[in-house]
């Protein structure tokens, strides 16, 4: 085994290992987000050239399979439905199939197959992809039904806990313009709250694919639980909405648009806020508007306060 593969191995091992306590403390939202971060990595490992990994194809496909198997528990986790559809101890059977990736060679004990091969690309990757304009890509989404089919639900996190005089912050994506909303194949929208230096101050959500495509317009209409008392957040911070969608020439999902909230902005009631041109300046140093024309994000906020 290479230093490399080991190293991720124990890494690998050990967040997991970390989920799968927080899950059994009963501490819900630090066990999605621990899943959720770990699924993330094994799929990006599963997905990589044969050159640039220490695993085989075999390997690679057991990896995806764990990583489908942590969002299925992340899911259940989320899930306002009463009966789990992954239980904690089916999870807990796959830790020692990771730990000895390199030699396990028996039948995976679920019947899940991976997700697609298509890239999530991480914050900053897509600037050293070539450059593609929007506005000259091919109607790789023309035609398609106004509707998406039903999907596995997004990585939303619920509600914290009420605190006495401090503030929850709920906010509904209702829906977003686009001049080619009609084009956009599977699209989400990211959330994150970052500080002034774009570090992470609370975990990131995505939303389930939108709802539906019309007109000009892509609809979500779904609630985001901002995972901080407001009272909490940094002087500075700020909200971000990453727009996302796939590209299948590419084969990766990549980022349309961004859009953000600074911290004065938060009011309950209606509010459209502008869309920024790629990639996603979480400092907000060099913004550059998408379009001159009148299209924006919808949201609504609610302030919940004890």
């Amino acid at each position: 085994m290479s230093e490399a593969a080991r190293s991720l191995l124990q890494r690998w091992g050990a967040s997991f290992r970390k989920g799968t306590d927080f899950d059994s403390w009963g501490q819900l939202v630090e066990a999605i987000d621990e899943y959720q971060i770990l699924a993330r990595h094994l799929h990006k490992e599963a997905q990589s050239q044969h050159n640039n990994s220490d695993f085989t194809e075999d390997q690679k496909k057991t990896i995806a399979k764990i990583a489908t198997c942590l969002e299925l528990r992340s899911a259940a986790l989320q899930s306002t439905q009463s009966q789990d559809e992954f239980k904690l101890e089916d999870l807990k059977k796959l830790e020692p199939i990771l730990k000895n990736i390199l030699t396990y060679n028996k039948e995976f004990p679920f019947d899940v197959q991976p997700v697609p091969l298509r890239k999530i690309l991480a914050p900053g990757e897509e600037e050293h992809l070539e450059f593609e304009e929007d506005d000259e890509e091919g109607g790789a989404g023309a035609g398609s039904p106004d509707s998406f089919p039903a999907r596995v639900p997004g990585t939303l996190l619920p509600r914290l806990p009420s605190e006495p005089g401090m503030t929850l912050l709920t906010i509904n994506i209702e829906k977003i313009g686009l001049k080619d909303a009609g084009q956009c194949i599977d699209p989400y929208i990211t959330v994150s709250v970052k500080d002034l230096n774009g570090i992470d101050l609370t975990p990131v959500q995505d939303t389930p694919v939108a709802l539906r495509k019309e007109d000009t317009y892509v609809h979500f209409n779904v609630d985001i639980e901002i995972q901080k008392h407001i009272e909490k957040l940094t002087k500075g911070a700020a909200i971000f909405f990453e727009f996302k969608h796939y590209k299948p020439k590419k084969r990766f999902t990549s980022t349309k648009c961004f859009a953000f909230m600074e911290m004065d902005e938060i009011k309950p009631g209606a509010i459209v806020i502008e869309l920024y041109k790629k990639p996603t300046d979480f400092k907000r140093k060099k913004l550059q508007l998408l379009t001159k024309k009148p299209l924006y994000l919808h949201l609504h906020q609610t302030l919940h306060k004890e």
